[in-house]
């Protein structure tokens, strides 16, 4: 049976719920995404920012498409972008399309503020050197 994208966008909340504000073991993801590029991208954004969240704002669907548009939300606990950890709560709006397969994420595209996440760090190291 083909999953639905009603099926789909329960699937993307049951993921957001279960890797949101918690930490990412490889067990968790691989239960949840097949894609390597992802997997990837949540390990190295879990080894800067651990427990970081996804917070959805709109989520739309259609057949094995699912877009979000939300927040991501860490402390900055390791290195990141060649800064080193300054411990400060950053956020930056997202949005995400994932195509789910199989009940697991297959394929996913991001598009992310991340020269705005630079400038929260970069501002917080310049406030130190003061």
């Amino acid at each position: 049976m083909t999953a639905t994208a009603t099926d789909n966008t329960t699937f993307i909340a049951r993921y957001l719920q279960a890797l949101s504000g918690k930490a990412k073991t490889p067990a968790i993801v691989a239960e949840l995404v097949t894609d390597p590029g992802l997997i990837a991208h949540i390990r190295n954004v879990e080894a800067a920012f651990p427990e970081y969240e996804l917070e959805a704002e709109e989520v739309v669907a259609e057949r094995d498409l699912v877009a979000m548009r939300g927040t991501f939300r860490g402390v900055h606990r390791g290195p990141f972008a060649g800064i080193e950890a300054t411990g400060r709560t950053v956020s930056a709006p997202l949005m995400i399309f994932y195509r789910i397969a199989d009940g697991r994420i297959a394929e996913h595209w991001l598009q992310f503020d991340g020269a705005g996440l630079v400038a929260q760090l970069q501002q917080d190291k310049a406030l130190r050197a003061e």
